[in-house]
């Protein structure tokens, strides 16, 4: 995350005062070690495609798009310059990729400019990316995480994050939005990185 090691230690440390269940997940998980996503563009294309199928497949359409773009890479420009039938000839839904090409566009235009999201709050950069087809709360969450660093999102759509939040308080349910926000209230200003040790207890 684009904060400085020291925030990041007293994030995990505050986790530890605040909330006896994580505290043994920390312990067990071992040190925070998420990579941000620099290439803005290419996180939410891949936020996009993975939507609703299995990661493994997500990957084998995403290689094929890679391929399908050519050596430029993943860029506003190399995806505007696809028609839908490429697009759904690498694997994409009709719907997919017309959600691919609405985000390319306005990047491409510069009715999204991407560069300038991390000027704004988190509040601000979810309402200006679920203006782009396909793009919901929780990929706006998933933005401000991997690909701006924000330490305070807490993405109470995450199915990852529920599940964990259920297995880890003992809930008999997954838990809705309002039950994650009070059992997230402990950890804030850091739920973000509570967020990533919730996905890792899910590996342990």
């Amino acid at each position: 995350m684009p904060k400085s090691p020291a925030e990041i230690e007293r994030g995990v440390k505050h986790l530890r005062r605040a909330d006896p269940v994580l505290r043994e997940v920390i312990r067990r998980a071992g040190p925070f070690t998420l990579k941000l996503r620099h290439d803005r563009f290419h996180a939410l294309v891949v936020s996009i495609l993975s939507q609703q199928i299995s990661g493994k497949a997500a990957l084998a359409i995403r290689k094929k798009l890679e391929e399908r773009v050519g050596p430029d890479g993943m860029t506003p420009q190399g995806i505007t310059s696809l028609s839908p039938e490429d697009l759904r000839a690498v694997g994409l839904s009709k719907q997919k990729a017309s959600y691919i090409l609405d985000l390319a566009d306005r990047v491409h235009t510069g009715t999204l400019p991407l560069s300038r999201l991390a000027r704004l709050s988190d509040d601000a950069v979810i309402d200006a990316l679920v203006e782009v087809k396909g793009i919901g709360v929780w990929t706006a969450h998933m933005f401000l995480i991997f690909s701006l660093g924000r330490l305070d999102v807490m993405p109470h759509g995450d199915y990852g994050v529920r599940s964990a939040i259920q297995k880890l308080y003992g809930l008999n349910d997954l838990p809705d939005r309002a039950t994650c926000h009070r059992i997230a209230e402990p950890w804030r200003p850091y739920a973000s990185i509570a967020a990533w040790y919730c996905w890792r207890s899910l590996e342990l």
